[in-house]
């Protein structure tokens, strides 16, 4: 991708950026993953130019996943320039249009929304008043919405601006390796998609633990929970690279047009198959509410009611402070209907067989299957085939989820963004819950969730904790 650009970075300062973007960003530069390209920070800071710098190298030194060079870092400083929010938009307008003239004529613009929800649409109405729409797409960090009605309201006043081929929708879980490779294993092997049904599947499961606790973000948790923060904008997301047809082509319509069927057919959530609890603790943090009933774990069944999933119940969960930190999918085949198999021999003994993704950094994938042990008798044992990205000597090419959703968003690819139809419809069907939720149970920290998340699932287990570890 060749065409130069002038990336805007709003929240330019903020936690976000220091972590994630700005590393990301020069990793891009420096790969020539991009054209030329100028890097314009905008933040409530009053910073010059050559202090901005200064802020982005210790973020990059601190946080960037490579070292940093100091040639790298030379070349990547000249790109950066900054202006305060409060100069206003006649002064963003003139520093994009000089940073855009050292650029020429055909540059594109990416504006990038690292801020809270509540400033999203001001930052959204100062670009237009800047006169930066055109040329431009725009990403937008999530929740993206509270419920059906504010969903639908935002991308109403968005739309005023922006049209919706502009706007991407950003999902960091999506832009992991593994996920892509969720679609590259089911459609580009003949042996995993004729059972990828209801004939074969006996139920899946989206795990995505977390050992951390709100971490002083209790200010945006107290008004979210694990529901709003994790589940519509993430575990949905991923529900629907597990469960969609097979796409016409793999361009991005084609394939955002599959994750939207796959929510159109999603039933409704029903309170009674929805676990909340909230970790013993969490109401003494600083700044929560001491009666409050936020959640910080979910768990929930979700239902897709078409002709490849019907009968097949999608197990989701997600918590803050519990025993491992996790993201795997764990797809459960049908046990053979008899064993002819002696009582005593293993059969059944360790659950169903399992393909299972881990959404980690290691991007990795393991089926456990029953076989012999070796020796006299027929005793069964369970096994596993597993594959790792760091096994193909191609680890080092892996982008971060955010490099690669920015590389996506300037080449215009949406493959792994959310549409506006789709992000309402999910807000549509968590309506139910939302409406009358079911109350927090407390949990231990350290532990597994409630004991209800337990019979949520009964007679089926949760696949977290593992029985056998990852191969090293």
């Amino acid at each position: 991708m060749k065409q130069p650009h002038l990336i805007v970075l709003f929240g330019a300062t903020g936690d976000l950026a220091r972590r994630k973007l700005l590393p990301g960003l020069m990793h891009l530069v420096e790969s020539h993953l991009v054209g030329d390209a100028r890097i314009l920070g905008v933040s409530t800071h009053d910073y010059s130019d050559e202090e901005f710098r200064e802020f982005a190298l210790q973020a990059c030194k601190e946080f960037s996943t490579r070292p940093v060079r100091t040639d790298v870092w030379e070349s990547f400083a000249q790109k950066l320039s900054f202006i305060s929010l409060g100069q206003g938009a006649e002064a963003l307008e003139q520093k994009a249009a000089g940073l855009e003239a050292q650029l020429g004529e055909d540059a594109r613009r990416l504006h990038y929304l690292s801020v809270p929800p509540k400033a999203a649409l001001d930052v959204v109405h100062l670009i237009d008043e800047a006169h930066l729409v055109e040329r431009s797409r725009i990403v937008m960090e999530k929740p993206f919405g509270t419920d059906v009605t504010s969903a639908r309201s935002l991308n109403a006043a968005i739309h005023e601006v922006f049209d919706e081929e502009q706007i991407f929708r950003i999902d960091h879980f999506l832009g992991k390796e593994s996920a892509l490779n969720i679609l590259a294993f089911r459609f580009a092997n003949g042996l995993f998609e004729p059972i990828w049904n209801r004939n074969f599947i006996d139920h899946v499961e989206i795990d995505i633990p977390e050992t951390l606790s709100v971490e002083g973000r209790a200010g945006f948790y107290e008004g979210t929970g694990a529901f709003k923060d994790m589940v519509v904008t993430h575990l949905f997301q991923v529900l629907a690279f597990m469960a969609m047809e097979p796409p016409t082509s793999l361009d991005s319509d084609s394939i955002s047009e599959e994750k939207n069927k796959v929510f159109r057919s999603m039933k409704p959530l029903v309170a009674e198959e929805v676990v909340r609890g909230q970790y013993e603790g969490y109401r003494e943090e600083e700044g929560v509410d001491p009666d409050s009933q936020t959640e910080t774990f979910v768990a929930l069944k979700a239902e897709i009611d078409n002709w490849r999933w019907a009968g097949v119940p999608f197990y989701l969960r997600t918590g803050k402070r519990m025993a491992e930190g996790a993201r795997i999918i764990s797809i459960a085949f049908n046990e053979p209907p008899k064993s002819m198999f002696p009582e005593g021999s293993g059969v059944g003994r360790s659950g169903p067989d399992h393909l299972t993704f881990d959404l980690a950094d290691a991007s990795r994938m393991s089926l456990s299957f029953y076989g012999k042990r070796p020796g006299p008798g027929m005793t069964l044992d369970k096994l596993s085939m597993q594959f790792a990205m760091q096994e193909t000597g191609r680890s080092g090419d892996v982008l971060e989820a955010y490099e690669r959703l920015i590389h996506d968003a300037m080449l215009g690819e949406r493959t792994l963004f959310t549409t506006a139809e789709g992000i309402e419809r999910l807000w549509e069907v968590s309506q139910p819950l939302l409406d009358d939720p079911p109350p927090v149970q407390s949990y231990p920290q350290g532990s597994w969730g409630p004991e209800a998340a337990l019979e949520l699932v009964a007679p089926r287990r949760w696949r977290l904790p593992f029985e056998r570890r990852w191969r090293g």
